[in-house]
C-alpha cells in the first residue's frame, strides 16, 4: 500500500505563472521543483505550479515549446488521496459528534464506520480549506463494504435514513438544528454527496402500508433549501449488497450540471442509474438562482433525533478514498500573436480572470481586464507590453 498523501483543494483564487524573457517561455516556479529537465536547442521543457491565496497547491505542469510554436501545457487536478495506511488524523483528518462511530484499523487500512442515527449527527470530516460551487467540477472514488444496514431500529421509525458520502458546509453541517434525513428538507442546506437509503416502509395508520425501496442517490441541496432529484423513484432504485467489496464512484461536472453515479463489484455494474442534471427541470428542484457552497468532505451518520419516522443502523468500512478537484485554469498555454503576447487556456464559470504582470517581482499589475469564464476556452492578452523582459501570471478568482 501507498502512503497517503494529501493535496487541499485551491479555492479562492488561483495563479499561475508566466516568464517571457528575449523570445522564451517559462512557467515560474513557486517552492520545489516539480519537473527537472535539460535544455536543448531544439526544445524547451519548462515546469511550473499553481499559487493560491489561501495556501500552496503544487500542481504539475509538463510544457514543451519548439522553435516557431507555441507553448502547450497540461496540469493535474488537485487530488486528495486517502488510503488509511497510517493515523488519517496526521493528513487532516477530525471527527464532530459521536467520535466512537468511526474507527481507523492500522491492520486492514480501512476506516470501521457505524452508521447509527439514534445519535447525534457525526461526521469523519477533511476541511478543504476552501470551498466547491455548483459551478465547480468534482468526482469521488472509495471501497465500500456494507456489513449490515438495515431501517426500523427504532421505536415506530420504520423508514431509512440516508448513509452519506461527500461534501457539506461545516457551519451548516455541526449546527445543532441540522435533520437530514429524507422528508426533512428545510432543515439542512450545502450538500453535495453520494447517498444511500437502505429498504423501509410508512405505516402512518389510514390501513396503508407505503413501500420505501432501497435507493442510491447523487444528492444535492443548495444553501437556498432546494433540493434534487425531486424525485427517487423509480430511477435510483437500486440495492446494495451486503458483505462484498463495492467501488464507488460519483463524478460531477459543473459545466453542464451533470453527476453521475456508477458502482461495482470485481469491476461488474451493480446497477445502472440514470445522470442528475441540476438545470433540467426534469428530475430537480434547482433553478438558476440556486448554488452550494461546500467546504468539508465527509463521511457521515445523520441522526433521527427529532424525526419520528426514520432510522438506520449499519457497520461497515470504507477504504481507497479518491477526490479530484479540477482547477479553475487548465490547458494553459502561452505565445505571440502578431506581436502581442496572451495566454490561452480552458475556463471555468463563475470565476474571473485577469493578466497580470510584473518587470521585477516588486509589485505586480492588470495586463488586461477582468474577463468571466464561460466553461470554453479564454484568451487574455498583454496589448500594451513594455520593452524587454516581463512576468505574467493568470489570477483567477470569484465574482
Amino acid at each position: 500500500m501507498r502512503p497517503a498523501r494529501r493535496a487541499s483543494a485551491w479555492r479562492d483564487s488561483l495563479i499561475a505563472f508566466i516568464l517571457r524573457f528575449a523570445g522564451v517561455w517559462r512557467f515560474l516556479l513557486s517552492g520545489s521543483a516539480l519537473v527537472s529537465q535539460s535544455l536543448t536547442r531544439s526544445a524547451l521543457y519548462l515546469r511550473g505550479a499553481f499559487e493560491r491565496s489561501v495556501y500552496m497547491l503544487k500542481v504539475q505542469l509538463s510544457v514543451l515549446a519548439l522553435a516557431g510554436m507555441s507553448l502547450v501545457s497540461t496540469s493535474r487536478a488537485a487530488t486528495i488521496v486517502e488510503d488509511f495506511s497510517s493515523d488519517p488524523s496526521q493528513h487532516g483528518w477530525q471527527m464532530f459528534g459521536d467520535t466512537n462511530l468511526f474507527q481507523w484499523d492500522s491492520t486492514n487500512h480501512w476506516l470501521a464506520v457505524t452508521w447509527d442515527s439514534a445519535q447525534p449527527n457525526s461526521y469523519f470530516y477533511l476541511p478543504l480549506s476552501g470551498y466547491l460551487t455548483r459551478y465547480d467540477d468534482f468526482s469521488i472514488a472509495f471501497d465500500l463494504r456494507l456489513q449490515d444496514i438495515a431501517s426500523n431500529v427504532e421505536t415506530n421509525k420504520t423508514g431509512p435514513v440516508q448513509l452519506g458520502i461527500g461534501f457539506q458546509r461545516y457551519t451548516v453541517a455541526t449546527n445543532a438544528g441540522f435533520l437530514r434525513p429524507f422528508g426533512m428538507y428545510g432543515m439542512v442546506s450545502d450538500i453535495a454527496e453520494f447517498d444511500y437509503y437502505p429498504h423501509g416502509f410508512y405505516d402512518y395508520g389510514d390501513g396503508q402500508v407505503y413501500d420505501s425501496p432501497p435507493h442510491v442517490v447523487p444528492s444535492f441541496v443548495s444553501s437556498q433549501d432546494s433540493s434534487s432529484p425531486s424525485n427517487l423513484n423509480p430511477d435510483y432504485v437500486l440495492e446494495l449488497p451486503t458483505n462484498q467489496v463495492m467501488h464507488v464512484t460519483m463524478a460531477y461536472n459543473g459545466d453542464t450540471q451533470t453527476a453521475a453515479i456508477t458502482v461495482t463489484t470485481n469491476g461488474v455494474p451493480v446497477g445502472s442509474l440514470p445522470d442528475l442534471v441540476l438545470n433540467s427541470t426534469n428530475n430537480s428542484n434547482f433553478i438558476t438562482s440556486d448554488d452550494y457552497t461546500v467546504d468539508m468532505f465527509s463521511i457521515t451518520s445523520y441522526t433521527s433525533i427529532g424525526d419520528d419516522y426514520d432510522s438506520l443502523l449499519a457497520h461497515g468500512v470504507v477504504a481507497n478514498l479518491h477526490i479530484d478537484l479540477p482547477p479553475p485554469a487548465q490547458n494553459l498555454t502561452g505565445a505571440f500573436s502578431n506581436g502581442v503576447w496572451q495566454v490561452q487556456f480552458s475556463d471555468r464559470t463563475n470565476w474571473v480572470y485577469t493578466l497580470e504582470r510584473t518587470s521585477g517581482f516588486g509589485s505586480w499589475s492588470d495586463a488586461s481586464d477582468p474577463a468571466a469564464g464561460n466553461g470554453t476556452t479564454l484568451v487574455l492578452q498583454d496589448t500594451n507590453s513594455p520593452p524587454g523582459h516581463a512576468y505574467y501570471r493568470v489570477r483567477a478568482n470569484r465574482p
